[in-house]
């Protein structure tokens, strides 16, 4: 849950955990629980048949680890039952405590909201400043499709007018000026190396 790192659950104080139908957080679950010690005993008889009566019997105990509570065994848990795992102490094993069902916290219940009969609205005709500002982008007419209209200026926001001659006089004419005579120089440089040898001669 919540991604492979899971940093939502290494970060709570309180976990409850109730049955669960995904194999990987009952696993999840199940090693954070740990193990427990079990004592575990065998017998064996050897000889006849008469071996139980003839105190023929070995008897073998050893202790072994399980799992407090083993993947499947989460996974089966009871509706009513929950785990509560609190940092720093034991698992607790619990019943769910319903409130609608406890009297000690039925009497804290608050009662249902009465239904109450909303005024009807009029919203037909009636456009939002978005959906006339997403009309306005798309270019949707009031009559549908998809038709290009021009986006209108105010008049207090437009500029002054810009006269044909004005718009073919270039601003940068010194910058362009200063390239065309470097490039001249390197012209005359070139064509000086292109020259006889006598202009140049050759070291």
């Amino acid at each position: 849950a919540y991604g492979p790192n899971h940093p939502i659950l290494d970060n709570c104080h309180v976990r409850v955990a109730f049955a669960t139908n995904d194999e990987r957080t009952a696993k999840r679950f199940s090693d954070a629980l740990g193990t427990k010690t079990e004592l575990r005993s065998q017998k064996n008889y050897t000889g006849h048949r008469l071996a139980p009566w003839l105190s023929h019997m070995m008897v073998a105990r050893q202790e072994t680890q399980r799992p407090l509570l083993t993947p499947g065994e989460i996974m089966q848990m009871p509706p009513k039952e929950q785990i509560i795992m609190v940092s720093g102490m034991a698992p607790i094993q619990c019943n769910k405590l319903r409130y609608y069902v406890d009297g000690n916290f039925k009497q804290r219940l608050l009662p249902a909201p009465s239904q109450v009969d909303a005024a009807p609205l009029k919203l037909s005709g009636v456009q939002s400043e978005t959906s006339q500002l997403a009309m306005r982008n798309t270019g949707c007419g009031a009559t549908g499709g998809h038709e290009l209209v021009p986006e209108l200026v105010p008049e207090g926001l437009q500029g002054p007018e810009i006269s044909p001659e004005e718009r073919n006089t270039s601003i940068d004419d010194g910058p362009d000026a200063q390239i065309d005579q470097s490039l001249e120089t390197i012209r005359k440089a070139a064509a000086l190396d292109r020259a006889d040898p006598d202009v140049l001669p050759n070291f």
